[in-house]
């Protein structure tokens, strides 16, 4: 069984910069070309902003979203 694809709503990683932590990121649109994400970052200080055009990486890589790990 593969696993699901993303859907509005969701929970992800947005890593940011290099040495920093990943942050949870809520997905606000999956773009029709359904490699990219729409999403809602939410930052350690309490703030959101929505940022565009986002692709997957398998691996935390700036500039892209990931699964958050299982724990």
């Amino acid at each position: 069984m593969s696993a699901p694809g993303p859907s509005v709503g969701r929970v992800v990683h947005f890593q940011d910069h290099e040495y920093a932590p990943p942050s949870a990121a809520i997905v606000a649109h999956v773009n029709e070309d359904g490699s990219t994400l729409n999403l809602t970052v939410c930052d350690m200080l309490g703030g959101t902003r929505g940022i565009l055009n986002i692709p997957f990486a398998e691996e935390p890589t700036v500039g892209h979203w990931n699964w958050p790990p299982r724990v």
